[in-house]
């Protein structure tokens, strides 16, 4: 009698975590990711603004399964599904299709950017979700520096703008502005620190809004005396290549231009509810069975593309419905029945500088160099592997008693932006 055969579509907190809490059971386990990597997505801003090397919050499915001898990777692109006939679609990288049989069925594809109707923003405002689009801006931000050496006008070059104030934002204006004044005041002789403008804007009107109000006033000091310019109750009207303009008809010039404002289900949201005719909400979020995250008897669905009970879509839910879904099937396939989810509420961080960061833990309202403290502790026990957790760390400590960053490389060959091959590739990949 064969083994109870179970696939998992997408390796981040949830998927991952329902793989691993397979390890012991008596299955089948077949993870299939379009990467062949794990994605430790809290701290993609810290490759974009080259504090961490991509590798070390970006571990390999493999590596990080290597010792569970019921797990499989499958490299491919989910398309794609049969409930009825209990298949999966995938494309393969080398352009074949193949079906993927299950008896259960976990779906966990994570969501993606949205630009709220304007898609074209895109090219003048890139987003940041895949470490391919980080390593991408990473290059765009020191390109930025380099090009203001040699200009005639260098502010004009020194103008960063950041759209949207949650928690990705704040971070990444933060360490930017650590990255301009810190990181590379001793490097770049020729470009005046205090040319370097930062804008951090969104439509709400508070920074950080799913924090408590004296945390989200410290971080918007701390912000402000980073040299940030706060704004907020601006709604972006339009984006081009100079800068972008609110509806008020506010105009904040920034060549390089980094989009933090808002997500929205992965479209396998949409092909799954089609499929096993469930319904969807307004962010294409399919809706799951609050009690279990199931969608149907055998197929389950959790992280940024499920709605339950309006989670927010963070780590932290993923990682305990990936953990939960593991024990549904583990008490199925031993003819028992699970207890009812039920979501641990552990609060919101946000980290704004090297020593400092912002942590609503229920009644505990921490700031500065405690809430570092707690922002880092909670990072790191999350970090996939031990190499990484000790990498990770150790470049946290070099950067805070240095200021030095240990990825400042540009990949892409300037002839190639001569070319204009540069930005078509940023284009593609956005």
């Amino acid at each position: 009698m064969s083994k109870h055969r179970v696939v998992v579509v997408g390796g981040g907190f949830g998927g991952l975590g329902v793989v691993r809490g397979l390890k012991r059971a008596d299955a089948e386990v077949t993870l299939i990711d379009r990467t062949n990597h794990h994605l430790f997505q809290p701290l993609l801003y810290q490759v974009a603004t080259a504090l961490l090397p991509a590798g070390d919050i970006a571990p390999a499915f493999r590596a990080i399964l290597r010792r569970q001898r019921n797990a499989h990777v499958l490299l491919g692109e989910v398309t794609g599904f049969d409930t009825a006939a209990k298949r999966v679609h995938v494309d393969l990288p080398d352009g074949r299709s193949r079906q993927v049989g299950y008896d259960t069925l976990v779906v966990a594809a994570g969501s993606r950017d949205s630009y709220f109707g304007h898609d074209e923003w895109a090219e003048s405002a890139p987003p940041m979700k895949t470490l391919e689009q980080a390593v991408d801006l990473r290059s765009k931000l020191l390109r930025a520096f380099e090009t203001a050496v040699a200009a005639e006008d260098a502010k004009q070059w020194l103008s960063f703008a950041v759209v949207g104030a949650g928690p990705t934002g704040v971070e990444l204006a933060g360490q930017l502005a650590d990255l301009a004044r810190r990181a590379l005041k001793g490097q770049f002789r020729e470009i005046d620190p205090r040319d370097v403008r930062i804008t951090l804007m969104d439509a709400v009107p508070h920074v950080l809004p799913p924090f408590s109000a004296p945390l989200r006033e410290h971080a918007r000091v701390k912000l402000e005396r980073l040299g940030v310019t706060v704004m907020t109750n601006a709604m972006v009207e339009s984006i081009d290549a100079e800068g972008l303009t609110t509806k008020d008809g506010d105009r904040v010039e920034a060549r390089t231009i980094i989009w933090a404002a808002g997500v929205q289900a992965s479209p396998l949201a949409r092909k799954l509810a089609e499929a096993t005719g469930t319904e969807t909400d307004r962010k294409g979020r399919i809706v799951v069975n609050p009690a279990d995250c199931s969608v149907t008897d055998d197929v389950f669905a959790i992280g940024d593309m499920v709605n339950l009970n309006d989670l927010p879509g963070i780590a932290e839910p993923a990682i305990q419905e990936g953990h939960h879904v593991a024990r549904v099937i583990k008490a199925r396939l031993n003819g028992r029945r699970a207890k009812p989810f039920k979501y641990l509420d552990l609060g919101t961080m946000a980290t704004i500088s090297p020593g400092d960061a912002v942590a609503d833990i229920r009644k505990l309202r921490l700031k500065g160099i405690i809430g570092k403290a707690a922002w880092a502790g909670v990072h790191i026990a999350f970090l996939v592997g031990w190499r990484n957790r000790v990498a990770v760390l150790a470049q946290w400590a070099w950067n805070l008693l240095t200021g030095r960053r240990a990825q400042p490389i540009i990949l892409e060959p300037m002839r190639a932006f001569e070319r204009g091959e540069g930005l078509a590739a940023g284009n593609r990949k956005a």
